[in-house]
């Protein structure tokens, strides 16, 4: 019987105003570069798989370049363009000023709430497990607690962020759901600790992930309760 549900936070429940793919499009614009947004979608979503360390709003000055420019090369890789390195930080840098600076506003996504508001009305514990949080997230009157990596000192896929949920929900892992849409740190950190994964798949980018139940809308998470 499931008696918790467990969220990821960007793109599960939320999304920066700009999105992503057109924030990067504009930024690198700036910098004399084309970066189809249509394009981008894609490419932040395999970078962000490959290398969740060097996601621009992750930088701060003295952090080791080594995973930003790693990132960048994968997304440049992915959309077929090339960028000089420097040029590669200069974008992470001022995407990262932007975001910390206040320069978008987090939205949640339109299913969110229904089905937030679907899954307390049935009297299960909620909760947010996220590496990186920046702002509100506009739930805080329905979610039961916040697990953050920075908090927690350990990133997804790593076990402890995922128990700590656990702990704080008082439930076991298997009366758990944890809903994602990174199946290398959502889907195989939860599972790791025995949490049921379920992978939203909002873009239908990842029709190949066939072991666990994959939605398109928050809505659908109802179905597996």
């Amino acid at each position: 019987m499931i008696k918790a549900v467990f969220f990821d936070w960007l793109n599960t429940i939320a999304h920066p105003e700009p999105d992503r793919h057109e924030l990067f499009s504009r930024i690198a614009q700036e910098l004399g570069i084309e970066l189809p947004p249509q394009k981008l979608i894609r490419a932040i979503h395999i970078a962000e798989s490959q290398v969740p360390a060097g996601a621009p709003p992750r930088w701060s000055q003295g952090k080791d370049e080594a995973p930003f420019i790693r990132y960048q090369e994968v997304l440049s890789a992915e959309v077929g363009v090339k960028m000089p390195r420097e040029t590669m930080l200069e974008f992470t840098r001022r995407i990262s000023r932007l975001v910390r600076g206040g320069g978008v506003t987090w939205v949640l996504y339109d299913d969110v709430l229904p089905a937030v508001k679907a899954l307390k009305k049935r009297g299960l514990i909620l909760g947010l497990i996220s590496n990186l949080i920046i702002g509100e997230v506009g739930l805080e009157s329905y979610l039961d607690f916040v697990v953050t990596a920075k908090e927690i000192g350990a990133d997804k896929p790593q076990p402890p962020i995922f128990l700590a949920a656990l702990e704080r929900a008082g439930v076991n892992a298997s009366e758990a759901v944890y809903v994602g849409d990174q199946y290398d740190t959502d889907v195989v950190g939860a599972r790791g600790v025995g949490i049921n994964p379920i992978l939203i798949d909002r873009y239908d980018l990842m029709p190949e992930a066939k072991d666990c139940p994959r939605i398109h809308r928050l809505s659908e998470v109802v179905e597996y309760i």
